[in-house]
């Protein structure tokens, strides 16, 4: 099982969008909101250089934005 962790906001549609994926699924993940958590916020920077959201990180593997195709690939292999 992997491990996945989506680094979001509230209004974020792409990390709704992400959200709902691992969802319909059936995968475990944990959702950080760096809107109200700055050591969230400030790991997410550290791991991917970015500020936009959302971040996934796959047992590592880092992605910026929901790119479905990239991120079942991760989970595939």
């Amino acid at each position: 099982m992997k491990t996945i962790k989506v680094y979001s906001t509230p209004t974020c549609v792409y990390c709704k969008m992400a959200k709902e994926y691992f969802k319909s699924k059936g995968l475990a993940y944990s959702d950080v909101n760096v809107a109200e958590d700055d050591a969230a916020r400030d790991e997410m920077v550290t791991k991917s250089g970015q500020m936009g959201v959302p971040v996934i990180d796959i047992d590592g593997q880092i992605f910026v934005g929901f790119n479905k195709s990239e991120v079942e690939r991760a989970l595939a292999g």
